[in-house]
């Protein structure tokens, strides 16, 4: 299969092919992207399993799109007993992952296992979890990122450093930790196709961004800005369109490894799926192989 380096202007997820046989896994699939995602890849034939931590939501969204085509499972990216439990209960192949559940500019909080809530839930859980489903995915790891991934600032951070973030450690800001951990979604996606090409995996990695779109997910923000919620109502393309670029991620053939796709529109705030760039410390190879050994040391999940 040729390498791809452009994606026909105008993608939609009526371009999605045939997934009749094909299965996916998207976390955090009850809202937002991830039900927008899970909707569309079960219109073209795939079976799809969604998570998240509240069951009713998992049977209403099952109930919503096709219970044949559909399942939910429970889990909690905060609790590392939650993933490796749920890990052993996926029991057949994968075609594709999606790692897409998170938190946005959350008050200062730590997980069950006394990880700073965005890097806990963005990360290192998704870190976890793709770990303990490799053997088990047989195509590709698509994780979700933002354009926030470009605030981050750690150019020069050492390892002891990288760790303490992860532990919430320190000054926190809602808003620089989220961007740590969108950039994480990254440096992850890198090291990761560096790994699989390495080692034979033999499994793709892709990453992307949605842009601007009017999902659920700024709610749980401190939000004193309620201004954003006001630019999210009024400037915000829909979750349908917001998926876009996930959907293009995770069924467009012939990627080159480590993609990156988001919305070709003004600033990628909006519009249709192309190939794009991230920001220059996204390619970091030191610090993503500085954050892999963080990520294996802290979730207990070594990848070998």
């Amino acid at each position: 299969m040729s390498i791809v380096t452009t994606i026909p202007r105008g993608w939609e997820a009526s371009d999605i092919g045939d997934l009749t046989g094909k299965s996916f896994l998207i976390t955090g699939g009850t809202s937002g992207i991830g039900k927008e995602a899970a909707l569309e890849l079960a219109r073209a034939g795939a079976h799809v399993t969604i998570t998240a931590r509240d069951a009713v939501k998992g049977a209403a969204v099952v109930a919503e799109i096709a219970k044949e085509r559909v399942d939910f499972k429970l889990l909690d990216l905060t609790d590392l007993k939650s993933v490796k439990n749920f890990a052993k209960e996926i029991t057949k192949p994968v075609d594709v992952l999606i790692l897409n559940a998170g938190v946005m500019a959350t008050p200062f909080s730590l997980t069950k296992d006394g990880f700073e809530m965005q890097m806990g839930t963005n990360h290192l859980g998704h870190f976890a979890l793709a770990g303990l489903l490799r053997e088990k995915v047989s195509e590709r790891i698509v994780a979700v990122s933002s354009q926030m991934h470009r605030a981050a600032r750690v150019s020069g951070i050492t390892e002891d450093e990288l760790r303490n973030r992860c532990r919430g450690i320190g000054a926190y800001n809602p808003w620089a930790a989220y961007a740590l951990s969108k950039l994480a979604n990254l440096l992850f996606i890198h090291e990761f196709e560096r790994r699989s090409t390495r080692n034979g995996w033999g499994i793709e990695a892709v990453a992307a961004h949605p842009g601007y779109a009017a999902t659920n997910l700024i709610s749980g923000a401190s939000v004193q800005d309620r201004a954003g919620a006001l630019a999210n109502a009024i400037f915000a393309q829909s979750a349908g369109r917001g998926a876009l670029p996930t959907l293009c991620a995770a069924t467009f053939p012939g990627l080159y490894g480590a993609s990156y796709i988001g919305p070709d529109g003004f600033m990628e705030l909006r519009g249709f799926p192309k190939l794009t760039r991230a920001a220059a410390i996204a390619y970091d190879q030191r610090l993503a192989a500085q954050l892999w050994s963080v990520s294996e040391e802290l979730t207990g999940v070594t990848w070998g």
